[in-house]
């Protein structure tokens, strides 16, 4: 089943470790005791998640965040598998384009979120808004500190509007980087997701860690704080992203819609008329 609280509690963001912590960890689990608790884990996000969608009234979003290969595209794979596909959305965000650069920076965003009952996973968040716009001369530091108040109003908004917020960063070594990348390398059905930025990213590693660690000081909060999860072990990381969806779950403490039912048991011998 989930990991203890105590235990996803050492992935919440701490000013004093910031992002210095080994992203190989592992609290002392075995590759073969994350699987084994992963499988009964999802069992048990089914349940949840019908009643979420029973429900139709909370919604959840999770903004997963990382650099490039930590493995997003792996854990929301992993992670909603066997889910009721009809309440889950899956919402991808690449570079915005011309026309999403014209209008403000979250309303792309926006358009995206849960409709009650609903889960939703934001591949890539709108902190990139933030961190990314900065640091590619989109927006200066004046235009980057509105943009922060902005996002700090925008998660107290998800709040009021009953979508419950969780926020991850997948936090890989340089070194795990360069083996992914080296894997896609020598891998032909991985070859389309090589690209140019890939380079980029990793040549400049440290100082992206570096400005997403600025963003983490000044929007984890005690209502929103930011996990940040060891991502250099596969099967630990897709554990600790389940375990997070299952604390969100277990705080809402769901329960089956009782409604007023339209007709009787007893109707179906009813005579039909016919």
């Amino acid at each position: 089943m989930r990991l203890a609280d105590t235990l996803l509690q050492q992935c919440i963001y701490q000013h004093s470790s910031q992002l210095n912590l080994d992203p190989s960890r592992d609290f002392g689990l075995t590759q073969h005791e994350c699987d084994a608790r992963l499988k009964a884990l999802r069992t048990a996000l089914d349940r949840q998640q019908q009643l979420l969608w029973a429900n139709n009234g909370p919604a959840m979003v999770i903004w997963l965040q990382g650099p490039d290969c930590s493995g997003k595209d792996g854990v929301i794979r992993n992670s909603l598998r066997g889910l009721n596909p009809q309440g889950v959305r899956v919402s991808d965000f690449q570079k915005p384009t011309e026309l999403q650069r014209r209008e403000n920076f979250l309303e792309r965003y926006r358009r995206e979120l849960p409709q009650p009952g609903m889960l939703t996973v934001f591949n890539r968040t709108p902190y990139e808004g933030l961190v990314s716009d900065l640091a590619d001369g989109y927006i200066d530091e004046t235009q980057a500190t509105g943009r922060l108040q902005q996002l700090l109003e925008f998660e107290a908004q998800l709040a009021a509007d009953n979508i419950h917020l969780i926020k991850v960063y997948l936090h890989i070594s340089q070194e795990q980087q360069k083996s992914r990348l080296q894997q896609r390398f020598t891998n032909p059905e991985k070859h389309w997701k090589i690209s140019a930025a890939d380079l980029t990213g990793h040549q400049h590693f440290s100082r992206i860690q570096s400005n997403w660690n600025q963003a983490f000081k000044y929007s984890s909060t005690a209502s929103h704080p930011w996990h940040i999860l060891p991502a250099n072990n596969k099967p630990l990381r897709n554990l600790l992203f389940c375990s997070l969806i299952a604390q969100k779950f277990a705080a809402l403490n769901l329960q089956w819609p009782q409604p007023e039912l339209p007709f009787a048991i007893e109707d179906l011998d009813a005579p039909t008329g016919i």
